[in-house]
């Protein structure tokens, strides 16, 4: 892959004010300004959920267990089995129309159907693989719906400028947009970052994150399957359905530093490659990185994610200041303390509310309400882009810069959805995909 000089060239700067007119306009002129958004009112509150996996059907029901009236009216996804399992477990668990009614009519396979499914709502659940993200995003914005969006929500640079100019969007029609980043709506990690903010460990100069584990399903080749088949039903495994798992599963982490941090890294540098998970199952993505984020006044947060059995598990956060640091993980535990070892403040509570019900919780209460108005999409894409930057540093093993992150014009996704298309790599006679070799590809 080579990457080009963008004539719209998109520098951090620009990045920070958001603002979708900085791609150049064009974007912009693609959405009509003021399409109608869900009025507040005690009418039932339309869902569809696009992408009806395991992550897809969680979010559903989270949706229809918040306090709202809420009703699943569409489904779309492209295999017919994903979709009729999802619609089969849901009308298990909400019997009868009150919560789950959606006929054969507005049950939609294939690539196509998301247009048709957004028409029937009023709030869209976006959850299929990443490299989908941007393009249904920009659809249901330009209809005029309320969004949940799972992370990432990009897979390459020129889908996060589609997300901003469509996040702006958003926001002139005052259309809600929660982002599956559930740790910004976990107790325990807001509760922390308010005695952060506060000054708790004064500047904060370093950090660590992680996520290390022993990896993710693989599904076997089936006789019959088109390549294109083939990698849709392991979308993991391929860079223009995932991203690699420094964006699908490391995301989390990576936004808690940009989060802590309040900005994003100048510049990434790193390494990474295949050491276990090497097999013609295991298409074109690394099973480890290892990368180092530097800011804008220096300070180095240091990030880890492996997908390798039989070692070390590690999903958490660690940030030092010059007060003090902060131990973070998922499992509802944070500890300030400062640098005597004293302890300032710390958190461990079972049975702190679910982050995934806390985020449809806030959201539907948002919509109902009309206030207050959410906009998660800017910090989705800007933590989406930190992870593609440090991608793009352990594939290529070079120093990579945000501008040149963010400005890149190469594109993974293929240029034609459809079971016979072309993907965009091939396995070689022995069933191998091409990998990234750093020192030799191209970000």
């Amino acid at each position: 892959m080579s990457q080009k000089p963008d004539p719209n060239h998109f520098s951090r700067r620009d990045f920070v004010k958001g603002s979708a007119a900085l791609v150049g306009g064009a974007l912009i002129s693609q959405f009509p300004v003021g399409a109608g958004a869900y009025a507040a009112g005690t009418d039932a509150i339309k869902v569809a959920v696009i992408g009806c996996g395991g992550r897809g059907t969680g979010a559903a029901d989270q949706a229809l267990k918040t306090k709202e009236n809420v009703k699943l009216v569409a489904m779309v996804d492209a295999f017919k089995d994903r979709l009729d399992e999802s619609y089969k477990n849901l009308t298990t668990k909400y019997p009868g129309k009150d919560k789950v009614d959606v006929p054969e009519k507005n049950r939609f396979v294939g690539f196509d159907g998301y247009k048709q499914a957004i028409a029937l709502a009023d709030v869209v659940i976006l959850a299929t693989p990443p490299g989908f993200r941007p393009l249904h995003f920009e659809e249901a914005v330009r209809q005029g719906k309320h969004v949940f969006m799972e992370k990432p929500v990009a897979v390459d640079a020129p889908g996060i400028r589609r997300v901003l100019a469509a996040a702006e969007i958003a926001k002139q029609k005052k259309l809600n947009v929660v982002v599956g980043l559930q740790r910004r709506y976990q107790l325990h990690y807001r509760e922390a970052l308010k005695r952060l903010n506060d000054g708790a460990i004064g500047e904060v100069t370093g950090g660590q994150v992680y996520w290390n584990d022993a990896g993710v399903w693989v599904r076997p080749r089936v006789a019959g399957q088109t390549e294109m088949e083939y990698q849709m039903r392991n979308w993991y495994y391929f860079v223009w359905l995932c991203g690699d798992h420094i964006l699908e599963q490391h995301v989390h982490n990576i936004d808690v530093a940009n989060w802590v941090k309040n900005g994003y890294p100048v510049q990434a540098s790193g390494m990474g490659g295949r050491q276990v998970r090497n097999g013609k199952d295991h298409g074109e993505i690394f099973d480890h990185h290892a990368v180092e984020f530097t800011y804008a006044d220096g300070a180095v947060i240091s990030s880890q994610c492996r997908h390798m059995p039989g070692c070390a598990k590690k999903v958490a956060e660690s940030f030092q200041g010059t007060k003090g640091k902060v131990d973070l993980s998922d499992s509802n535990r944070a500890v300030v303390t400062d640098w005597k070892g004293n302890a300032l403040w710390s958190h461990r509570a079972k049975d702190d509310p679910n982050p995934y019900q806390v985020e449809h919780d806030e959201l539907f209460a948002a919509i109902r309400s009309g206030s207050p108005y959410i906009n998660n999409a800017e910090y989705g894409a800007k933590s989406t882009m930190t992870a593609i930057m440090g991608r793009m540093a352990t594939y290529t093993g070079q120093v990579i810069t945000w501008d040149e992150a963010l400005n890149s014009t190469v594109s993974l996704l293929p240029t034609t959805f459809a079971w016979d298309a072309p993907t965009p790599t091939k396995p070689d006679a022995n069933g191998m995909y091409p990998v990234p070799v750093p020192g030799k590809s191209k970000a």
